[in-house]
């Protein structure tokens, strides 16, 4: 490849890789090559046109929430948005009801009629609490009771993880609040929306600058060395950057089993989770309920935890944590390179969290360029969408 002396070289076209793209280019007039081992743009967040021109996510479903304006505000200059609160069912003993677990689920599971106060009652009378909370059975246990921690997590969980929660870090359940009222809502940001036209065109949009160039189905170690730039961005896996020195960071993996089926609606939500153990899947998700979309059929996604394939959630065990600190040190030590996102710093970033991350990381940047830190608000010259 011919030297194109770019400013900066960016590994993933994510969240992460794209804003940084985007920001650089159109805020600080960078030229920037990003880079893609897949033959898209957009990461886990990617969705498109099945053969039935049904719109599905390929890596499972994407739920944009937050509390954040000021992400919303940057986002909002390259997608409108569609209104749309997630909501969340459980195959539980032949019933679906809410998670999380709330008054409705209650009822519904041991057909009661309590309100928010008997509701209150009934958990905390099974609760068993836990002096020391470390781990992700200690949080559920603590909260609701061995009875409903067997129901709703401990198959999942065993599922998602290959790992008994008593195994993981309370970080993981610790997510999943439990409710005493019938707000069925999954989450309570102020913001949920999801991205009008979808998150791959939101992506094009981002991308569309005459300073960012886009090179898919490129392997960075491939190319690594054809490539002239100034300071290199990299949102792949910390290990794999090192060339597993300290041996491999451990992932968790999905695998997908996507299909139409000839009826306009499946499910009567989003998502439905399959906490028991003897079936092999997590959940199924309906994508027309994300998108809103109208069709005589329907798209399904089936998702099936694995521990081989891409990386997608890094295992929360204080062992893992304390490996990547080993690989943090490196990271640390280079000069003209920038780790962000989930792989590059393995945690798990909620999509709003990793947008957060590169616009702070835009700004130490930006200031290393100029000596001024810009404003977070820096406009796109000529924006809208």
């Amino acid at each position: 490849m011919a030297d194109a002396g770019f400013d900066y070289l960016i590994v993933g076209a994510g969240f992460a890789g794209s804003v940084l793209a985007e920001r650089l280019a159109a805020g600080l007039n960078k030229r920037v090559l990003i880079i893609d081992r897949r033959p898209h743009i957009g990461g886990n967040a990617y969705d498109h046109y099945n053969d039935e021109g049904i719109l599905i996510h390929r890596y499972g479903p994407h739920i944009f929430h937050t509390n954040a304006q000021r992400i919303v505000d940057y986002l909002s200059r390259f997608t409108q948005w569609r209104p749309y609160e997630h909501r969340v069912l459980a195959h539980v003993d032949d019933n679906l009801v809410p998670i999380p677990i709330n008054l409705t689920t209650i009822n519904r599971l041991y057909g009661l009629g309590l309100d928010e106060a008997g509701a209150a009652e009934f958990l905390a009378a099974r609760a068993e609490p836990v002096a020391d909370i470390r781990t992700s059975e200690d949080v559920v246990i603590n909260q609701v009771g061995r009875e409903l921690y067997e129901k709703f997590f401990r198959g999942y969980t065993r599922k998602q993880w290959g790992l008994d929660p008593s195994q993981l870090d309370k970080s993981v359940t610790s997510r999943v609040p439990t409710r005493t009222n019938a707000d069925d809502r999954y989450f309570q940001d102020e913001f949920q929306r999801m991205p009008l036209h979808g998150y791959t065109r939101m992506f094009e949009n981002m991308l569309d600058h005459p300073n960012i160039k886009i090179m898919l189905n490129a392997d960075f170690a491939e190319i690594r060395k054809e490539i002239s730039y100034r300071h290199l961005i990299y949102s792949g896996p910390i290990d794999e950057f090192f060339d597993y020195r300290y041996g491999k960071l451990p992932y968790r993996s999905l695998a997908f089993r996507h299909e139409t089926v000839d009826v306009p609606q499946f499910q009567p939500v989003g998502v439905v989770n399959y906490p028991d153990e003897a079936i092999a899947y997590t959940r199924i998700t309906e994508y027309k309920h994300l998108t809103g979309q109208t069709h005589a059929r329907t798209a399904l996604t089936y998702e099936f935890p694995s521990a081989e394939g891409d990386p997608y959630y890094p295992v929360p065990r204080a062992e893992n944590a304390e490996l990547y600190r080993k690989y943090q040190a490196l990271a640390e030590a280079r000069q003209n390179v920038t780790f962000v996102g989930r792989l590059a710093t393995y945690r798990y970033y909620n999509m709003d969290q990793v947008v957060g991350q590169a616009l702070a990381i835009f700004n130490k940047l930006a200031e290393a360029e100029t000596g001024v830190a810009p404003p977070i608000e820096l406009a796109r010259a000529g924006s809208s969408y």
